[in-house]
């Protein structure tokens, strides 16, 4: 999968409520730059995901990562590019799961 950034718009503030986008907050699209896309790549690897959605905010000292979510909202991800996004992770899933080889303490 391609990385891909959502930039909400409205959320001059980190705890205003136009920070969601289920609060009407607005998704699109924005270009990554080489920093922003390393950021959170590592933050995804240190928590041991293939899939997720990185929070980061752009900082005079570069990207901060806010938050990790191991189980992202797709809605805006997919309606600002208009990919199925749901079907693509389906894919991946398919593509690289194997049995007995899960990394955590569960069988899988």
């Amino acid at each position: 999968m391609n990385a891909m950034s959502i930039n909400l718009a409205n959320s001059c503030f980190l705890n205003s409520k136009e920070s969601n986008l289920h609060r009407g907050g607005t998704a699109e699209i924005v270009k990554l730059t080489k920093e922003e896309r390393e950021t959170a790549v590592n933050a995804a690897k240190v928590m041991g995901l293939n899939f997720c959605g990185v929070d980061l905010l752009r900082s005079n000292n570069g990207p901060m990562v806010m938050e990790v979510n191991s189980s992202p909202g797709l809605e805006g991800i997919e309606s600002a590019t208009g990919l199925d996004v749901a079907g693509k992770l389906v894919e991946f899933i398919e593509k690289n799961a194997k049995p007995n080889s899960t990394r955590t303490r569960g069988k899988g």
